[in-house]
């Protein structure tokens, strides 16, 4: 067949899609007003994973899952942003990780609110500034990012999704070569998942901390004789060379980071929960506590202990489980929980999309 007849097939196929995306529109935004009646959120993630399920199991080839994925995270956001004016507060400016990881959640067509700090994010969700919000909570290398574990001990708001996102470092910079640089900005954190790197290739050099990314590949677009330590976006995005790639420690470096609403969200199946408690002071008495969850077959993935900074010595735990709040063996476990600890919250179950 002609290249010609070729696309010719292509231009009609191309008619019918336009055709059936207008028309999947039309029902979203029905299904938006109907939304707006009954609950306060717009952004569903259990719906969003059985779409992706769907569109999963719906695909035959030769077009790869990750790339239905990333066509239907625009379609979608698209349908988010003609229902309601979505904002997403994130932490840093436009390039950061969070800010990465919004757009793999909520695609391109909403609207993206830069932070500050992660304290600035809480706020303007508490507030109603914003829709959602999207903190970073931990790295597979570094571990946990404590301050957003401590402003989830007394702030309202639930997770209702969680992201992973690999994480690949680069040193930015305007200097000639690396032997040129005389200080380096980033994130503690990113300094962390650096160090070995750093210490091989530019041991004894500066570094200054920043609260991003970003602002770090700010500092360095000013500075010849600087480089920053950031994503492959923020040197398109401040126009910095990138000096090398890939200086993270680990090949395998994800960051998890956590959608933060006003609202719950339903089971779907296959859920993640995260709660934190505070425990009476006795011999044993964290053990005790994880029994619940052994009698009710519930598997444990996460525990991380924060200082309660009310008391010394005093502690809350945060525990990551399988299984959503409303499931029964869930439920039960949690109603033991209770009456053997001084302080229980729930803080969010939400979908684990794989």
């Amino acid at each position: 067949m002609s290249l010609k007849n070729l696309r010719r097939q292509v231009d009609t196929l191309d008619g019918q899609i336009v055709g059936l995306l207008n028309k999947r529109a039309k029902l979203s935004l029905a299904i938006g007003q109907e939304k707006l009646k009954t609950q306060k959120g717009i952004y569903s993630p259990h719906r969003e994973k059985e779409v992706l399920q769907r569109v999963r199991a719906l695909n035959q080839g030769p077009m790869s899952a990750e790339d239905f994925e990333a066509i239907y995270r625009e379609i979608m956001s698209s349908s988010l942003s003609m229902e309601k004016e979505l904002r997403i507060a994130y932490l840093g400016t436009e390039g950061s990780f969070t800010h990465l990881a919004a757009n793999k959640k909520f695609g391109s067509r909403v609207e993206y609110v830069s932070c500050d700090s992660i304290l600035d994010v809480f706020q303007r969700v508490e507030h109603g500034d914003c829709d959602y919000g999207v903190v970073p909570v931990e790295n597979s290398i570094e571990g946990a990012v404590t301050h957003t574990f401590d402003l989830l001990v007394d702030s309202e708001l639930k997770i209702c999704a969680q992201i992973m996102l690999k994480i690949s470092h680069n040193l930015l910079s305007h200097a000639r070569s690396v032997t040129d640089i005389k200080r380096i900005y980033s994130n503690q954190q990113v300094f962390g998942q650096c160090r070995n790197w750093l210490l091989q290739n530019l041991p004894g050099l500066g570094q200054i901390w920043v609260a991003s990314t970003t602002e770090a590949a700010q500092c360095a677009a000013k500075d010849k004789k600087a480089a920053a330590i950031a994503s492959s976006f923020a040197a398109k995005v401040y126009g910095l060379p990138t000096l090398r790639s890939n200086i993270q420690d680990m090949a395998h470096n994800t960051t998890r980071f956590l959608v933060l609403a006003t609202q719950d969200v339903p089971q779907t199946g296959k859920d993640r929960t995260t709660i934190l408690f505070s425990i009476k002071d006795r011999v044993g008495a964290l053990h005790a506590m994880l029994t619940p969850f052994v009698k009710n077959n519930i598997n444990l993935t996460k525990i991380e202990s924060r200082p309660a900074k009310k008391k010394a010595w005093d502690y809350y735990f945060f525990v990551d489980f399988e299984g959503h709040r409303l499931d029964k063996n869930v439920k039960r476990a949690l109603d033991q929980l209770e009456g053997m600890c001084k302080y229980l919250k729930v803080v969010g179950s939400y979908p684990i999309i794989d």
